[in-house]
């Protein structure tokens, strides 16, 4: 096909993820990718609140995010009839209603950046303490707060740093707020499953919890309006590196539901996903119905999917993480000895090492990063002895401590009983791991099938175009 020419209609699938933006273009009518385009966003700072504090420049993920859309073709990009954004779910960013960007044109290309814009804080923000969760008031809902919410950081601003929150007048999710800017709209609208994310929503009544919020003083003025997931927030206010002024733009979605939308091929699989965290979930029959009140001891969580139904989703803070702070520690330590090698070589011979070293009775628990149901319960090392200290033994340990901990939040049993007849993995961390996928097969007593990568950039496309008329 000529440059120039398009053959059919797009949908363009944007992903803002906890390290890298990703933009796909899938064919509407196919659901084919036709192309890619990734950036890591290298957007973490540091935070005056904490040592606990995981916060992100808003304004370099616009500026990957820009990157992404201005690397593909832009004759396809003018055949975009659909926009859909999906993101890392649970943290908030604040800005002014209606001043949250400007609109700049270089040369031919239209684009926005942030203005007076706060740091995103999180998911993985642990500034709030089991303590302080306490002293908040019960949610009506079924799930579980937990620090990294939108809510709660809320709460903890109120509390620490009031006058933090005094300059803004709206708040999202990182992926809501690149919707409310590319609509030029006034104030947020939210998807159910973004909504559920932050706390104190109430999936059954699709409502939040106006009241008990008010009367805890919560500002609620910052409480985006809610609408269903998979419906249109509104249409691009202006021609955006190529794609057309009015093009139809999908409310913000999450990344987990995406992310198994992309490669759920039958009702009856499990997705098993790790990358920079870890997640194991499966669809429930549309008559399932959510607990009337959270669980907070429960490893297991219900978030809502689409038309009604529910994930059960067992979503560990502790996946490629770990991996990675492992290797980071090793580097480190070499580097303290006086040598220098990189992060890269260092993750593939520990690899290698434990291809080597095919068992190990090490046991790691790899939860350093603690879980939202257990947020204390952090890492640990046992039945330690002089023969089992090696890089491959302890690479081996590892792998298998990531998947173990996941199988102890949804065991396969409950899998089978479930109706689960086999089990997708997908992920960064899984995809480049041979010694992950060893351990994955060994634990699960299903067919484990690879090749249909979770995507929430696809996922979100995917989402978009079987919606269209």
């Amino acid at each position: 096909m000529a440059q120039g020419s398009v053959s059919g209609q797009y949908v363009l699938g944007i992903d803002l993820g906890t390290t890298s933006v990703k933009a796909v273009l899938v064919e509407s009518k196919t659901n084919r990718v036709t192309d890619s385009q990734t950036r890591q966003t290298n957007a973490d700072i540091s935070s005056d609140t904490g040592i606990q504090a995981k916060e992100q420049d808003a304004g370099k993920i616009v500026d990957a995010l820009s990157e992404c859309i201005a690397a593909l073709p832009k004759y396809k990009l003018q055949g975009v009839v659909r926009i859909g954004v999906s993101g890392q779910m649970h943290g908030v960013v604040f800005w002014k209603a209606g001043k949250g960007c400007d609109w700049l044109s270089i040369g031919e290309c239209h684009m926005f950046q942030p203005i007076d814009v706060s740091p995103l804080i999180t998911w993985q923000d642990g500034r709030c303490t089991r303590e302080f969760l306490s002293s908040l008031p019960l949610p009506d809902s079924h799930l579980s707060l937990a620090t990294g919410f939108g809510c709660t950081t809320v709460f903890w601003y109120l509390k620490h740093r009031p006058d933090f929150l005094t300059p803004f007048t709206a708040a999202g999710t990182i992926q809501d707020y690149v919707v409310t800017m590319l609509c030029g709209q006034e104030r947020p609208v939210m998807s159910v499953q973004n909504a559920a994310s932050w706390g104190y929503f109430n999936t059954k009544a699709n409502e939040w919890n106006e009241e008990i919020l008010r009367k805890a003083g919560f500002p609620v003025w910052l409480l985006p309006r809610v609408v269903e997931s998979g419906s249109i927030a509104g249409e691009t206010f202006s021609e955006w590196h190529g794609v057309p002024a009015h093009t139809p733009v999908g409310v913000a979605l999450g990344d987990c539901q995406c992310s198994v939308y992309s490669c759920m091929v039958e009702k009856t699989d499990a997705v098993l996903n790790i990358s920079t965290s870890a997640q194991l979930a499966f669809a429930l029959p549309p008559a399932f119905q959510p607990p009337q009140s959270p669980d907070p001891s429960s490893p297991l969580s219900y978030f809502p999917y689409f038309d009604g139904c529910y994930l059960a989703v067992a979503a560990s803070l502790n996946g490629g993480n770990v991996l990675a702070t492992f290797v980071g520690m090793l580097t480190e330590w070499i580097r303290e000895l006086g040598l220098d090698i990189n992060n890269s070589s260092i993750y593939t011979q520990s690899i290698q090492a434990a291809l080597n070293q095919h068992s190990t009775d090490l046991l790691i628990s790899p939860t350093i990063f603690g879980e939202r149901h257990a947020p204390d319960h952090l890492g640990s090392a046992s039945s330690i002895s002089a023969a089992n200290v090696s890089l491959g033994h302890m690479t081996r340990a590892l792998c298998r401590g990531i998947v173990q901990n996941l199988l102890s939040m949804l065991p396969p049993r409950r899998l089978q009983e479930s109706g689960v007849q086999r089990i997708m993995g997908s992920g960064n961390a899984l995809s480049r791991n041979k010694v992950l996928k060893q351990e994955v097969e060994k634990a699960f007593p299903l067919p484990v099938v690879y090749g249909k990568d979770v995507d929430s950039a696809v996922g979100v496309a995917m989402i978009l175009s079987d919606r269209i008329c």
